[in-house]
């Protein structure tokens, strides 16, 4: 059976992706459960705290589907970190408004987040981290900037 296996001419450039975002994923929703919130809750509140934005336009930046973005902001205002009001420059739209105890909380988890990448970091030299964050800067910028049109869709693992 094995003789049969074709022989790969590139490094398995899905597994080493996968699995790096997978373990990232896992260590940060670890670390950010330890004050109660999500990678999602983080999203939402540091990018809520960035300027007036809607709960659809915040479900963009995070990647979000409705449902899901319904469900995070129910939990951060039961929380009491954030909260739904009219917009100030739109009566029609409702906002995310992140209270003062979010704000905190906001500092708190961007720290956790740093620590994390920078941990996730640490094993390489400086040297190594900027071309691996320049390369992949790169492409996130260029040839896998936007995903291709399939009729069965990768799903995305999000978290």
């Amino acid at each position: 059976m094995t003789a049969m296996a074709p022989t790969r001419t590139e490094p398995d450039l899905s597994f080493l992706l996968d699995h790096t975002s997978h373990v990232l994923r896992t260590r940060m929703s670890a670390a950010l459960a330890e004050i109660g919130l999500t990678a999602r809750m983080h999203c939402v509140l540091v990018h809520a705290l960035e300027e007036e934005r809607t709960q659809i336009q915040l479900a963009e930046i995070g990647d979000m589907d409705k449902t899901t973005m319904v469900v995070t902001v129910d939990a951060l205002e039961k929380a009491g970190l954030a909260e739904r009001r009219p917009s100030s420059t739109d009566r029609r739209a409702r906002i995310i408004a992140v209270t003062e105890m979010g704000a905190q909380v906001a500092v708190e988890s961007q720290a956790i987040v740093d620590r994390v990448h920078q941990e996730a970091l640490a094993s390489l030299t400086a040297t190594d981290r900027k071309a691996l964050l320049r390369g992949l800067n790169l492409l996130v910028e260029g040839d896998l900037a936007t995903p291709s049109d399939s009729p069965r869709p990768a799903r995305r693992a999000r978290q």
